[in-house]
């Protein structure tokens, strides 16, 4: 799965641990999926899972690996990809945008990037099937790619991955749930969470003023297959402009989380959230508490890899260094259980994976 910042990987232990002190939990939600690292780690323990998120990226890697299923689809993707890893590379938006106007790829990578998206909309597959190979596609790029781990800006000189070549790969299909049939869903939060009806909603929301959209603007633009106006250093999506989350305001975040938590129809609900976030611990403490008790797990964590390497400018000059290196990430349990303990073993690494 594709380098990603604000990953769960370090608390997939946890979460499904969580998870199994609640009674007669056969189907979950996860309201804000980002690359579908807990929901399918959730549908790998045998939940039935339904996955939402805003962005076409997030919904197409979800349909992946939480919709689709090893037994339907992986024969036919593994003969469309290793056709597609036979294309010569023939370059378009990619290479022109983010080889030549910017440096977030080689530019033997960007043709192959523009050969094998255009052939996947030649092909007309199926959804699912599509999906798969689309999250072939942007995960055979995040391995080439020269960032430190966010699309705000490439590095100063080509990362050692950059000079690989292009390669997709089979994604880790699984299996359908015995619980049935997973689901992916492209909503707002708040639009899904009215639609859902499960044992247990899992929410994992943006923490602060950073948009995934922003961070993740290529994946965007591969998946949708569009040829965006763009605008900076890094040839964002104009879009990136418009699209604003209430979750990445400091004003209107915990009132956003209020209106979600409230609408869910579910009987727990798991709240993962950042104490580096724009809601305090207590806050949220205060708005699961109307729903019931709350039994809070805190967890140490070193910062992401990026606040390790320090900050850097549009251009990956380094200006500054991150005065804060380690954080606590909460999960807010709500609803009858067994006991919880409280604080979790510290992680020995960073999250920087999927979420």
């Amino acid at each position: 799965m594709v380098k990603y910042l604000g990953s769960k990987r370090l608390l997939i232990a946890t979460i499904l641990d969580t998870i199994a002190q609640c009674e007669d939990v056969h189907t979950v939600a996860d309201l804000f999926s980002g690359t579908a690292r807990v929901g399918y780690a959730l549908k790998q323990a045998g939940y039935r899972v339904i996955s939402n998120d805003c962005l076409a990226f997030a919904n197409t890697i979800a349909t992946c690996y939480v919709q689709a299923d090893y037994e339907r689809v992986a024969d036919d993707a593994e003969r469309i990809i290793n056709d597609l890893n036979r294309l010569p590379g023939s370059p378009g938006y990619v290479t022109g945008v983010f080889c030549e106007q910017s440096r977030f790829f080689q530019p033997k990578n960007g043709e192959r990037i523009d050969a094998i998206r255009a052939q996947i909309a030649r092909l007309s597959l199926r959804p699912e099937l599509e999906a798969v190979v689309l999250t072939s596609l942007i995960e055979a790029a995040d391995r080439v790619d020269s960032t430190t781990g966010v699309q705000m800006a490439y590095v100063k000189q080509w990362a050692k991955r950059s000079y690989n070549d292009l390669e997709l790969r089979i994604p880790h299909l699984l299996p359908q749930s015995p619980r049935g049939p997973g689901r992916a869903l492209m909503m707002d939060a708040l639009e899904a969470a009215r639609r859902v009806h499960v044992d247990l909603a899992y929410l994992d929301p943006p923490y602060n003023q950073h948009s995934y959209l922003g961070n993740y603007h290529i994946w965007e633009t591969i998946v949708r297959g569009d040829s965006p106006e763009h605008y900076g250093v890094a040839c964002k999506r104009t879009d990136c402009r418009e699209r604003k989350s209430a979750f990445n305001s400091k004003p209107r975040a915990e009132q956003a989380l209020a209106d979600v938590v409230k609408a869910i129809d579910a009987r727990y609900l798991l709240v993962s959230f950042s104490d580096e976030g724009y809601i305090s611990r207590e806050a949220i403490e205060g708005i699961l508490g109307e729903r019931g008790p709350v039994h809070t797990i805190s967890v140490p964590f070193r910062r992401y890899v990026g606040a390790r390497i320090g900050i850097h400018n549009q251009k990956g000059d380094r200006v500054g260094t991150v005065g804060k290196l380690n954080n606590t990430e909460y999960l807010f349990l709500v609803g009858p259980t067994k006991r919880v303990s409280e604080e979790a073993q510290p992680e020995r690494s960073s999250v920087s994976a999927a979420k």
